[in-house]
């Protein structure tokens, strides 16, 4: 347990305060840049510090949930999840830069709250772990879609980024449920699509 808290305890300095590396490549590095009027690269880039927030947020879930899971298969999964997540942070924050754009200055308080949530989950054993793995990935999906919706139709170096994380949520999801995921009670997914809300709400502007 000890060695759980030190490594996951570096994690979260990386994740807050370092930047992160992609083993992948960029989705859309290849395409030429089409954002050029300023309102629009400044809609872009605070959409995709929501998306950067919300992966903030699943980082520190997941890193939470490793501290307190039992099954090692359950860790191994959720470590996996971790490392793509990573790569996600990646993605987003260069295209946060390259819009001209900042990270959220509120990402250390969503880390802080989705860590104790993930540590809580943990507790509850390895099934209802799981289960917040696939459900805190549905919401994620679902937040994407919404996204690719709303983004400049023109803006294909965000939209790949966007489609690309899409994918690998969507992974991530049946993972966890061919594992074994329970089912959350309606309760908690609403209290988790309200907190959501907030996220996305308030790091759009900050």
């Amino acid at each position: 347990m000890l060695d759980r808290l030190i490594i996951e305890f570096d994690k979260s300095l990386r994740t807050l305060l370092a930047t992160p590396a992609s083993q992948r490549p960029h989705p859309g590095q290849a395409l030429p840049e089409t954002l050029t009027e300023k309102q629009e690269k400044r809609y872009a880039a605070a959409l995709m510090r929501v998306n950067h927030t919300g992966e903030v947020c699943a980082q520190a879930l997941y890193s939470g949930q490793a501290i307190t899971a039992r099954d090692p298969e359950t860790i191994a999964t959720l470590q996996r999840a971790a490392q793509e997540e990573t790569e996600h942070l990646a993605w987003c924050e260069k295209r946060i830069k390259d819009l001209g754009s900042h990270t959220s200055l509120l990402n250390p308080v969503f880390y802080g709250g989705s860590f104790g949530l993930g540590l809580l989950a943990g507790t509850l054993g390895d099934r209802w772990n799981l289960g917040f793995v696939a459900e805190t990935e549905r919401q994620v999906g679902n937040h994407l879609a919404r996204h690719l919706e709303i983004l400049p139709a023109h803006d294909q170096k965000s939209r790949a980024i966007v489609s690309q994380m899409q994918a690998d949520e969507a992974a991530h999801a049946h993972h966890a449920i061919s594992h074994g995921a329970a089912e959350l009670p309606f309760p908690v997914k609403v209290g988790m699509r309200i907190l959501s809300n907030i996220m996305t709400t308030t790091t759009y502007h900050l």
